[in-house]
């Protein structure tokens, strides 16, 4: 049974991808401010969570030592946790840029660097990075959460070289457009519709299905660098 630490668990990704792991590994999922939830979650899947803010370091490096004395070592770890800004460029702040850089970008520096080094003295080890369609492609009005997920992209190819001789793979997804509270909050239902119709398979994308293919990287040991698009072939 495997130990895989996911971030950011209590969004519609999140629950998916504790889901998904729960059937048969050790699963532990952070939350940042959804206590209560997270609370729910944990015992409806019987798994483990515990509060992070990946944009603190301090937070951070807590919560991984905490899971690393209570398992031992991490196995897998998800790097899910994010936030979007739907916002045109000339009206977005600095302290607006930089939240979004924090949480979607740092913040995953933030959590491998801290289970890193366990997965190196282990010589073992699998990084899943989420980042999106607009990392790839870039997205008018999400300037910021485009460059943060552009740069998930680059963070991934770089350390699946550098961690690739330990044996450890370091991969990212790129999910479309998802069917999630997060969207339904910021797009209009015809918006969706659009975007559904703009995309090849005809609708918009589901958790799990991005989670079935984080478990797909999570579970080969060949592949690394790559990037996954679970975009219904939208690009």
């Amino acid at each position: 049974m495997s130990v895989i630490l996911i971030t950011g668990g209590t969004g519609a990704i999140g629950t998916a991808l504790s889901e998904e792991f729960a059937r048969t590994d050790d699963v532990i999922f952070t939350y940042s401010t959804n206590k209560e939830q997270a609370r729910l979650l944990m015992g409806k899947l019987n798994c483990f969570c515990a509060p992070m803010d990946t944009s603190d370091i301090s937070s951070v490096n807590d919560t991984v030592q905490n899971v690393l004395r209570e398992f031992g070592h991490i196995d897998v770890l998800v790097n899910n946790a994010g936030i979007s800004l739907i916002k045109p460029f000339l009206d977005t702040s600095y302290e607006e840029w930089l939240r979004v850089i924090d949480v979607d970008l740092t913040g995953i520096f933030n959590v491998t660097r801290a289970v890193a080094p366990s997965m190196v003295s282990r010589k073992s080890g699998a990084v899943i990075n989420v980042s999106s369609v607009w990392g790839v492609h870039g997205a008018s009005c999400e300037v910021a959460y485009s460059a943060a997920k552009a740069g998930v992209i680059g963070f991934t190819k770089a350390l699946a070289k550098e961690l690739g001789p330990s044996g450890i793979t370091v991969n990212a997804v790129a999910p479309g457009v998802i069917d999630s509270p997060m969207n339904s909050a910021h797009l209009s239902s015809e918006e969706l519709s659009a975007l559904a119709e703009d995309t090849p398979l005809g609708r918009l994308g589901q958790p799990y299905e991005v989670a079935k293919a984080v478990r797909a990287l999570a579970e080969n040991c060949f592949i690394t660098g790559q990037v996954l698009g679970v975009d219904g072939g939208f690009y």
